[in-house]
């Protein structure tokens, strides 16, 4: 697993030459709903046992939360499970909006 910077995540989804990753948002759906990164998909951090079967083991994985803890632990385990490319948002949605995206609302 490797470490992404908000700002290096936002360089990779503006570069269209790179395949776009997955972003995985392992919050609860309150959090979801109240802010994202455009083009999250949803999977909260207690579902990624059962649903880890609708992620693409080949694909990059960019795994998101408020602050980086979470979606550190769920990388881990998507890893250990045998996913490959996996990356965790340094500081999650909060760094995000520090960083990248100051009108996204915060919490």
């Amino acid at each position: 697993m490797e470490v992404l910077t908000p700002t290096e995540l936002a360089a990779w989804l503006a570069d269209a030459s790179r395949p776009r990753p997955l972003l995985l948002d392992v919050r609860e759906p309150w959090e979801f709903d109240r802010c994202r990164i455009d083009g999250a998909i949803n999977v909260p951090m207690q579902t990624i046992p059962e649903r880890m079967q609708e992620l693409d083991e080949a694909a990059p994985i960019v795994a998101i939360c408020h602050h980086g803890m979470r979606s550190y632990q769920v990388a881990s385990y998507l890893e250990r499970a045998g996913f490959e490319t996996l990356y965790n948002l340094s500081g999650g949605v909060a760094a995000w909006a520090d960083q990248v995206d100051p009108a996204m609302p915060r919490y």
